[in-house]
C-alpha cells in the first residue's frame, strides 16, 4: 500500500504563492513551467514582460492550460509583485556579484511556508532564459535564494527550475524564520516609505553629500533587507513625511 500523502500547504497558501516569470519570452519554457506549477497544485502565474506574448503556444502545452488561462501579463517588475509580502529571486550564481545574501533552497522555502502560514502572499520570481534576473529585479526582492548544484554556477532550464522550487516548498520541511505579528509589509508599501526616504535624502542633503549611497537599486535593496512588517512600513513612511513636510516649512 502506498503511503499516504499529507499536504503541507493548504489550497489557500498555494493559491498565495506567486510565481513570477521575468523575462521570460519562449512559450515552450513558459509552458514548461505552467505545467510544473500544474503538477504540484500551484495556480498563481504572472509573467513580466515589455513583448507581445505567444501566449496561445503557451497555453498548449500540455497540463498547462488551467494555469496559463489564469496568468496575468504585466508591463512591470513592481506591478507584479506588489501584494506580495516576501520576494525571492532565483540565481546560479555564477560570477555574479550581488548585493543581497544568497540562501540556500530549503531555507529560502522554509520562510516562504512561514509567510503562507500567515495567509500572506509570497513570490518566487525567474528571471529570463538567457541572462537570468537583472539586477534592478533583484534590488525589488527580500532575498535570493539558489538551487544547490554539483557543479557550482551552473544553471537549470526554467521549467526544472520551477519545479525543483516547488517540490521543495510542498515536501515536509519545516518553516523558518520570525514571522511579524502583523504581517511583512507588501512591496507596495515598501515602495512608498522607498519613495519618501529617497525624497528626504535629497531634501536633507544627504544624497549630494554621499552620492554613491543612494542610487536608486542601492536604497531599495537596503530597505528591502530589513523586511518590515506592516505596521512598520507605515510609520517609517510617516516618519519620512513628517520631516519632508518640516524641511519644506
Amino acid at each position: 500500500m502506498l503511503p499516504r500523502i499529507v499536504p503541507v500547504l493548504t489550497p489557500e497558501q498555494k493559491e498565495n504563492l506567486v510565481v513570477v516569470l521575468a523575462g521570460a519570452r519562449n512559450p515552450l519554457n513558459i509552458g514548461a513551467a505552467a505545467r510544473a506549477m500544474s503538477n504540484f497544485g500551484f495556480r498563481t502565474l504572472r509573467i513580466v514582460t515589455e513583448f507581445p506574448l505567444p501566449v496561445t503556444e503557451a497555453k498548449s502545452a500540455v497540463d498547462a492550460a488551467e494555469v496559463m488561462q489564469q496568468a496575468t501579463v504585466h508591463g512591470s517588475f513592481a506591478e507584479a509583485i506588489g501584494d506580495c509580502g516576501l520576494i525571492y529571486g532565483t540565481t546560479a550564481v555564477g560570477d555574479r556579484r550581488l548585493e543581497h545574501p544568497v540562501e540556500p533552497l530549503p531555507q529560502a522555502a522554509a520562510a516562504v511556508r512561514n509567510v503562507l502560514a500567515g495567509k500572506q502572499r509570497a513570490a518566487i520570481v525567474f528571471g529570463s532564459e538567457k541572462t537570468g534576473m537583472t539586477n534592478e529585479q533583484m534590488s525589488y526582492c527580500s532575498g535570493l535564494l539558489t538551487i544547490p548544484m554539483e557543479v557550482h554556477g551552473t544553471s537549470m532550464n526554467l521549467g526544472q527550475s520551477v519545479a525543483v522550487c516547488l517540490w521543495e516548498l510542498t515536501r515536509d520541511g519545516v518553516s523558518g524564520g520570525v514571522m511579524p505579528e502583523d504581517g511583512f509589509a507588501d512591496s507596495a508599501a515598501v515602495d512608498r516609505f522607498e519613495a519618501v526616504l529617497r525624497e528626504g535624502l535629497t531634501a536633507t542633503g544627504y544624497e549630494a553629500k554621499f552620492p554613491a549611497n543612494c542610487g536608486e537599486e542601492m536604497t531599495r535593496r537596503l530597505v528591502r533587507r530589513l523586511r518590515l512588517n506592516r505596521k512598520d512600513a507605515e510609520i517609517w513612511t510617516g516618519i519620512w513625511r513628517q520631516v519632508l513636510w518640516k524641511l519644506r516649512q
